[in-house]
Parts: structure tokens; C-alpha cells; sequence
């Protein structure tokens, strides 16, 4: 019995990659992955707000993770993408990230969770996964969307 819940606790994260770094997104809150497209700038928006894009006749936000987690600046290439996150229903808001990697299946024995009185940064992350002799900083989307509320 133990062995079913051991195979239930494993989810699989979407790898992203902004420089030398590895990031993971649970698959469960990517609606789709896109091509970079024209964005259109919308004014008196926070800094990491790039603007908004038309999604199949859907309008869509588009954030700079870059941006959002103080990175240095660094220009689109053809392997720049936009993650649309789904939240809150049918809410949708696009994440630019620099690369899509892969997706990997990550058990609960291969995360190490954060502690919760760790900084605010930490706040966008539920813990870092470990793959292949690599570490993945898992992305806590929660966290991230609830920040750009309170902003």
C-alpha cells in the first residue's frame, strides 16, 4: 500500500532555464507553452509587466520572470518562451522565461522542501528538486501570482 502512495507523490515539472539556472513549474498549472509574439505595452504597470498579448482572440498579461525574480536583463533569442499559467479557474497570465528544457517526473524523496520562516524570496519557491546530479528551484506559482496581487 505504501508503494501506491510512493508513486502518487511524484508530479512532473515543466524545466526552464535562465542562465546557468534550472527552474521548475508543476505541469499542472501550464495551459500552453508559445512562441515569443508582439506584446503590447500597457502604461503605469509594475516593472516586470511587459504588456498584454492576444491569445486566439484571448487578451493575456505577460510578466518577465526575469524581471520578477531581479535577474539581470538579457535579450529574447528563438528559444525564448511564453508559459500561460491557468489559476483561479479560468484566469490565465503569461510567463516569459528564456528557455524550455524538458519535463522531468520528480518523486517526494527527490524534493527538499523550503522552510517556512525562510526569506521572502523563498516565498516563490516550494522547494528545489534534485535530477540527474542537478538542482531545480520548484516554482510556488501561488506565491508568485499572489504577489503580483498585493503589488
Amino acid at each position: 500500500m505504501d508503494t501506491n502512495v510512493a508513486v502518487n507523490d511524484s508530479k512532473q515539472y515543466i524545466i526552464l532555464r535562465f542562465d546557468s539556472e534550472q527552474y521548475g513549474i508543476d505541469i499542472s498549472y501550464i495551459d500552453n507553452i508559445v512562441r515569443l509574439q508582439p506584446i503590447t505595452r500597457v502604461p503605469h504597470t509594475q516593472p516586470y509587466f511587459l504588456g498584454i498579448i492576444n491569445l486566439r482572440g484571448e487578451i493575456v498579461p505577460v510578466m518577465s520572470m526575469r524581471r520578477k525574480f531581479e535577474l539581470p536583463e538579457k535579450d529574447n533569442t528563438n528559444l525564448s518562451r511564453i508559459l500561460i499559467i491557468k489559476f483561479e479557474g479560468n484566469a490565465k497570465i503569461g510567463m516569459l522565461v528564456d528557455e524550455v528544457r524538458e519535463v522531468v517526473t520528480l518523486s517526494e524523496d527527490q524534493i527538499e522542501k523550503m522552510s517556512s520562516d525562510s526569506s521572502d524570496f523563498r516565498a516563490y519557491l516550494t522547494g528545489v528538486g534534485k535530477y540527474n546530479d542537478t538542482l531545480i528551484s520548484l516554482i510556488n506559482i501561488g506565491g508568485v501570482i499572489a504577489d503580483i496581487d498585493n503589488d
